[in-house]
């Protein structure tokens, strides 16, 4: 029996130390590598084969350089506006998300950008606890080994934005006909508005309920001045990117 129980132990520390160094060499990685694949698209083609219908997934990676600063404040204004401030969770969201679902409001989550990245990238969809700490452990790597500007950057070319839709490059030709570097406001606004559900909203031609949400987004890029100043909450000692 023990000798069972030893063989047993033995094999949950080697998966847990091979998770742990395959966690951290991957994102290592992908800080500087193209993310050309995530497990929501394998997902999402699955479903679409079972379905009987065709394989439907438009995803052109493209660097931050090539996204309209824009559609950057655009869905941080929408998903996340502490965003340059905290440190992958924003603690105040949780709070304020679970609080609204306890007063039996439609359920909302307290995901941050960089959870959802980290979501989108490394795991799989769901609400489970052992997702949820998958989560937190990714979001904390992301965090240390990342900077704010790499996670845009990974956030606007691997989420979804439409039916079979994938990153920002994607959804821009997919809605407005015109690469991602050219959106205007309205039309970053736009896309923002419908991540909440990318599936079943649309950008445009616009619903009374997205045209309400671009509104509110539009308002609240007019709050942060109409631009995202990835260099504003950075430490002291940390080098500006402007001053390179």
């Amino acid at each position: 029996m023990r000798k069972i129980v030893g063989r047993i132990w033995t094999i949950l520390w080697k998966t847990c130390m091979a998770f742990f160094i395959l966690s951290i060499v991957s994102v290592i990685v992908y800080r500087w590598v193209p993310v050309p694949i995530t497990p929501l698209m394998v997902i999402r083609d699955v479903e679409q084969m079972a379905d009987g219908k065709g394989v439907v997934m438009e995803h052109d990676w493209v660097p931050l350089e090539e996204i309209s600063p824009k559609l950057q404040l655009a869905v941080v204004c929408s998903e996340d506006q502490n965003y340059l401030k905290h440190f992958g969770v924003d603690w105040g969201a949780v709070q304020k998300a679970m609080k609204e679902n306890e007063k039996g409001k439609r359920l909302r989550g307290g995901s941050t950008i960089t959870q959802q990245t980290a979501k989108n990238v490394f795991l799989w969809q769901g609400r489970s606890y052992l997702r949820k700490g998958l989560e937190l452990w990714f979001t904390l790597l992301i965090e240390v080994f990342w900077n704010k500007e790499r996670i845009m950057e990974v956030y606007l070319n691997s989420i979804e934005m439409g039916n079979g839709v994938y990153g920002a490059e994607a959804a821009s030709q997919h809605w407005f006909h015109k690469p991602a570097k050219k959106l205007t406001k309205d039309e970053a606004a736009a896309i923002a508005a419908i991540l909440p559900n990318p599936l079943r909203l649309k950008a445009n031609p616009p619903s009374g309920y997205i045209s309400n949400r671009k509104a509110w987004i539009k308002q609240q890029m007019n709050f942060w001045g109409n631009q995202l100043d990835y260099d504003k909450y950075k430490d002291d000692d940390e080098p500006s990117r402007k001053s390179k």
